[in-house]
């Protein structure tokens, strides 16, 4: 399996993290590799990663939750993105849907803003995308309590959506002291040995990051 990604996406990041958990054998392309982007654009032409092709099943996979359970049903191992209770599987859905709609969308329309040029800026979007971020906070703060992982008290999907999710929106909007269980469980993903080798492995790149001192 080839998976084309970049090591500073956070969608990227969260295929990563279900790879590494799971022990699932793939091929990383960078879209900097001559002839990568080309190869992408022919199998997902709309410009979006990660991009997972399967040339054994000759299957090529977008959008980062369905890659994840795609590697689920076709590469059984030792992660589960979710669980079998049906129930205690849309919690897990839905709190994958949160941290990306929720928290990793408006810090992307924030880091965005930053990296255009000034006279393009859009101080009222970044203002609504923090005002959205604080909600986000505020609510996953209260979902959080009592739980260890996002769903529960077993990593899954949910927790690949949250790690990226939540570091990069630290980084452009901290926390703080008044989401402190939130922020206790932003240091365990960053614990987390499969985190923690996404977390090393985008050091080359992370200069480039707008935020990256924050």
């Amino acid at each position: 399996m080839i998976l084309y990604y970049h090591p500073l996406s956070s969608y990227c990041w969260k295929v990563l993290i279900a790879f590494y958990e799971n022990g699932t054998p793939f091929t990383a392309r960078m879209l900097e590799e001559d002839g990568v982007a080309a190869q992408w654009l022919a199998l997902w032409p709309v410009g979006k990663f990660p991009v997972l092709h399967d040339s054994a099943r000759n299957a090529t996979v977008g959008e980062a939750s369905i890659i994840v359970e795609y590697m689920a049903c076709h590469e059984a191992g030792i992660f589960h993105p979710f669980p079998a209770d049906p129930d205690a599987a849309l919690e897990v859905r839905l709190m994958d849907r949160l941290f990306d709609n929720y928290v990793m969308a408006p810090m992307q329309a924030i880091v965005a803003d930053r990296l255009r040029p000034e006279a393009q800026r859009d101080p009222y979007g970044v203002e609504q995308a923090r005002g959205l971020l604080a909600k986000s906070y505020a609510m996953l703060e209260a979902r959080m309590a009592g739980r260890r992982w996002a769903a529960g008290d077993s990593f899954t999907l949910a927790d690949c959506a949250a790690a990226p999710a939540l570091f990069y929106a630290d980084k452009v909007q901290p926390m703080g002291s008044d989401h402190p269980m939130l922020a206790a469980y932003l240091h365990r993903l960053e614990a987390r040995p499969s985190f923690a080798r996404v977390l090393e492995e985008k050091q080359p790149w992370w200069s480039h990051f707008p935020y990256a001192d924050g």
